[in-house]
């Protein structure tokens, strides 16, 4: 089958949700529940049905999600946010409507599809926003409807059981940033211990994630940002330097600590910061690329590939091992969850500001309901 065809068929397949009982306005109060799924009123979700700014979203009832073959009913009790949900909402991609937002996700095994086994009802269990195709990763909320709301029907494979000691907020906190963050330092640049690596932007939740991993690693970091109060609040955590990226020297610093470079760049900004990272990065380093805030056509500078002989990895998302692998760093207390706010999930709108403020340290985490 076509990859075209399978991608088609995974946005049919997802977005089975109804629009029955719309409400228009973010703010409304969560629903009542019953027993055991024995809904007496619709589901709560975040939905779009246009593009555009925070204005967009909707608190709305939704189609009580049944679990079809193989699926999973998870009540969810946390959910995060990401830069992805901006994206999507603002329409980069586009992508079909209604749609509930959301990736990553937490809460309790409400009821099992046929077909499933390995899990119960009433277990702990989170979510891998990570849809394998192949050599194709496509992502919870994006490609299908996602984890914004009470109930979620989900592939079991999707589906893993939660370390009582992992609480639902860092549950729903870790996924999708910190698979993505795995696979560009473990799975593609093979971060070591020992090694000097500059991660841009700390605070955002990529960023923070690959600190964390390198911590975890043994790995030395660099941390930039353009807030001298996140700055402080990285070296509590454990930075080796840290240096504001808009009123210092980022290369300089860089020389001063390591004598010849990085041996890997965490690169997630794009055309602001292109150039300073093929500056800053050692001869025969690599550079892992992940997405590019600021704008996807930096001068390429050429020369530095071959002068340096650099390796540049492209990575999205992560594989099912790649969510295992951050898994087990955070359930086995190596790397830390940085949350930076907890906001109801009527209250989707303040944290899609925050988020796009950019005033959040770590993510921004939605209670449900």
């Amino acid at each position: 089958m076509a990859l075209a065809d399978v991608l088609l068929g995974l946005l049919i397949r997802c977005g089975r949700r109804g629009t029955d009982g719309v409400e228009p306005e973010v703010g409304g109060t969560a629903s009542e529940v019953g027993g055991r799924h024995e809904r007496i009123v619709p589901v709560k979700a975040i939905r779009i049905h246009e593009d555009g700014g925070p204005d967009v979203l909707r608190y709305e009832d939704v189609t009580d999600p049944v679990p079809r073959d193989g699926e999973v009913l998870v009540r969810l009790a946390a959910a995060s946010l990401n830069h992805l949900d901006v994206w999507v909402r603002m329409g980069l991609p586009s992508v079909p409507k209604p749609r509930i937002l959301g990736a990553d996700g937490a809460g309790v095994v409400e009821a099992l599809g046929p077909g499933v086994d390995g899990l119960s009802v009433g277990d702990r269990v989170v979510l891998n926003p990570g849809l394998e195709h192949g050599p194709v990763i496509s992502v919870v909320g994006e490609h299908c409807d996602g984890t914004h709301c009470e109930l979620i029907a989900i592939a079991a494979k999707q589906v893993f059981a939660l370390d009582d000691g992992v609480s639902f907020e860092e549950a729903a906190a870790f996924p999708l940033v910190f698979e993505t963050a795995y696979r560009m330092l473990v799975t593609k640049a093979a971060a070591q211990e020992g090694e000097w690596v500059l991660i841009w932007g700390i605070g955002g939740g990529v960023a923070t994630a690959a600190f964390e991993i390198c911590r975890a690693l043994g790995a030395r970091t660099i941390v930039t940002s353009g807030s001298d109060e996140k700055l402080e609040r990285a070296r509590e955590w454990g930075a080796d330097v840290a240096v504001n990226h808009h009123t210092g020297d980022v290369v300089a610093a860089v020389t001063e600590a390591t004598g010849k470079g990085v041996q890997v760049v965490v690169e997630t900004v794009g055309e602001a910061t292109w150039a300073r990272s093929l500056a800053a990065v050692a001869p025969a380093g690599r550079v892992a690329v992940c997405g590019a805030t600021s704008g996807p056509n930096p001068p390429a500078a050429l020369h530095r590939f071959w002068w340096k002989q650099l390796t540049v990895y492209g990575s999205t998302m992560g594989s099912r091992e790649d969510f295992l692998g951050a898994y087990e760093l955070v359930r086995s207390g190596r790397a830390r969850v940085h949350i930076d706010r907890v906001f109801p999930l009527a209250e989707t709108r303040a944290a899609h500001e925050r988020l796009e403020a950019g005033d959040q340290l770590g993510k921004i985490v939605l209670s449900i309901p």
